[in-house]
Parts: C-alpha cells; structure tokens; sequence
C-alpha cells in the first residue's frame, strides 16, 4: 500500500468536464498539501524497528494522523487516522474504490497487502457484513496497523500473515473484489505482477469479480507498460484510471466480456457514493481517469514467472 507523488498526474487526463475538473483538482491538491506536510515535517517517530521484512517506520503529525513507511526516506505506505476509517488521505485510495460500480453487491473481498489497513477500514465502516480478508506477508506490519492505525479484526474482518501469492494460490471460495496492493519499500514484488500471478488471481474471483490493481505509472516504474500489457493478456476487459496529482495508477481487470462505458462508471459510483454515504464524491474519481484499454494490446513484454528481471534473477 503506497504512493508517490507527481506534479504530472493532473495533466493526464483531457475529457473531463471544467466544472468537475476544478473541484476534484482542488480537493485533492488540498489532500496533497496535509500529505506533503506529514511526508516533510518534522513528525513525532512513534514506532521503529526492522521485521524479518521491513525497516518499519510509524510517525505521528501534530494533526494525529498517522504514516506509514518501510524505510525513513522510503515511499507513504498509509497515511491515516486511527479513530477515522473516512480518512482517505492517499489519493490513490479515493480512486480504487471506483472498481466498487464494476460489482454487483460484492460480499467477498480480498486485499493483498494490508499497510495501515486504509482499504479493509473503509470497506469495513461502510459494508460491515462484507467478508474482509486481508493477507500481509509480514505479521509485524499487521501488529502495526492494529497498534497504530485502528486496525480491529472481528467476526467479518480478518487479517492472515503470509504470501499474498501462495494465499490467493490455494482460495477456495471465490471473492467478489481483490485489491493487490502490496508494495515492499519501493517496489510491487516482481511474482506478484507475473502472467501466472494474475491467472491464479482470475481463477480466484466470483464470475462477476474484478481484480483491483495500483501500481506506480510510467513515470517511476519502468515496468509499467508490461504490467499493462500483463493485465491485457489474463483479463478479458481492462480499465486504467489515472489518480489525480498522484504517480499512481489504478488497473481494473475484469474476467470477462463487458464493456463499462465511462457514463456508467461515473452514474453507478455517483449513486454508490450517495447512497453509501461516502465522504468524497466518487464519481469525480471515476469522471477524472477513466480509460478503457481492452482491444489495444501495449507494445510491450507480458511478464513471466521465468523471465524476471535481470536484478531479480539472482
């Protein structure tokens, strides 16, 4: 779970309408203003310490808010306020919550990669009964996000230390939605971004799943055309959505024929937000990045569990 930011990301997009432009622009730089300032500042160190994984890293700003790091100078892995699940400070977060319009009434839902737990709190506050399920490869970071972060399993809400691969390897019943957002310090781990990876996460989606992807854009990942290119090749329909003043980008795969025009996108997560009360206007998200890639193969290399690169391959 983790975000860089780019003063590139607001250029990105050129259909969306002034109106909406503006005020989706202004909230989040005015998001981007309360992360830089947590980022930046001098902030309170409230927890230190390397896992078996991590160079764990928890501060604390004047605010209480909350941020995560993997390594002192490391990229945000979660930014958040403990007794707040509505605190969705990394934009990314308010734009992976439009793959809510692409499902029907989900009631099953994985996250890969917990962090500071931003996603299953959110999903938790608004669908209580929704199954949660999250795995985090490093159980300290799950002792951290319960500590630090108000991160509270129950009977709807579970975390599991473990690989997020060999998790989603061995799923039984299918989920609804899986997030695949775990990042190590300043990376996706290149086995959870391979072709065999992502047919292991289609096989374990419901027939009307998706599978919710942020990785970093082209800016800062030089794999990010074969990521696209990846998604391409194991999913049936695929949509990218572009995250305001953010280096982040969402991938929605979708196992099967159906097409989502941007309209409806746009109506269904309008309606999603009203309805469920959402402290952000959704449709602004799903308005601002939207792009349907389905049918227009990227010019680049699918990527294969035998083909790592070469800094991998030691």
């Amino acid at each position: 779970m983790t975000v860089r930011l780019s003063r590139w990301g607001a250029a990105r997009h050129r259909r969306t309408s002034a109106s909406a432009f503006s005020g989706f622009l202004l909230r989040a730089l005015a998001t981007l203003l309360v992360i830089a300032g947590t980022a930046l500042s001098q902030d309170k160190v409230l927890y230190e310490k390397d896992s078996a994984f991590n160079h764990i890293v928890v501060t604390e700003n004047p605010e209480g808010v909350h941020s995560l790091l993997f390594a002192k100078d490391g990229a945000l892995q979660s930014v958040a306020k403990p007794d707040d699940p509505d605190c969705l400070s990394l934009p990314y977060l308010r734009t992976a919550f439009v793959s809510l319009a692409f499902v029907e009434k989900p009631s099953r839902v994985l996250v890969v990669g917990l962090g500071g737990g931003s996603i299953p709190r959110f999903l938790h506050k608004h669908y209580p009964a929704m199954q949660i399920d999250c795995v985090e490869l490093d159980p300290e970071v799950i002792a951290v996000a319960k500590q630090f972060f108000g991160f509270v399993e129950d009977q709807t809400l579970k975390a599991y230390a473990g690989d997020g691969r060999q998790f989603i390897e061995n799923v039984k019943q299918p989920y609804d939605l899986i997030f695949l957002d775990a990042f190590g310090a300043d990376s996706i781990p290149y086995r959870l971004a391979t072709r065999e990876f992502l047919l292991a996460v289609r096989k374990a989606l419901a027939p009307n799943g998706v599978a919710v992807g942020n990785v970093w854009s082209r800016y800062s990942n030089p794999l990010y055309d074969s990521m696209v290119r990846t998604y391409q090749d194991v999913f049936d329909e695929l949509y990218v959505f572009t995250v305001p003043a953010s280096g982040n980008r969402i991938l929605i795969g979708v196992p099967r024929k159906a097409a989502f025009a941007r309209e409806d996108v746009i109506a269904k997560a309008t309606t999603i937000g009203t309805r469920d009360k959402f402290p952000y206007e959704i449709g602004d998200a799903a308005s601002y990045g939207y792009s349907r890639v389905t049918g227009e193969p990227v010019d680049a290399k699918v990527l294969l569990d035998a083909d790592p690169p070469q800094k991998e391959n030691k």
